[in-house]
């Protein structure tokens, strides 16, 4: 349940990071923001595998810059499902997507698989 939670509050960030910087992505406050990350989460878990597999001759075909793509349409479907939560077009979801997607590769160096901060310590 703590990793859980920890990787809930990990893609938090990444979308209040995302409505931050990119514009034409508007979260309405934290709850909604919280709401759209367990949805985001939900919809990359069922949604996602289901269109990476019907797209994957055009991921093939564009050396899988179509991922993009793909993230950005998960990341439209959350703002289509959810009120509070706007994204203005293409554009601005694609950076949105990018924007949640490196926040959560950088936070998943210090998080382990089960959800606990991780410290290495290097010894010489």
């Amino acid at each position: 349940m703590p990793g859980f939670l920890v990787r809930l509050l990990i893609s938090a960030l990444g979308l209040g990071l995302a409505s931050w910087i990119v514009p034409g992505l508007a979260i309405a406050d934290g709850v909604t923001l919280l709401l759209a990350a367990l949805l985001l989460g939900i919809v990359n878990a069922f949604v996602r595998p289901i269109l990476f597999v019907l797209t994957l001759p055009i991921t093939v075909v564009t050396l899988g810059l179509f991922l993009l793509v793909l993230n950005a349409a998960m990341l439209g479907l959350v703002a289509w499902m959810l009120d509070g939560f706007a994204i203005a077009g293409l554009g601005s979801a694609i950076l949105g997507s990018i924007v949640v997607s490196i926040t959560s590769w950088i936070a998943s160096w210090y998080v382990g698989p089960r959800g606990r901060i991780e410290i290495i310590v290097v010894r010489r």
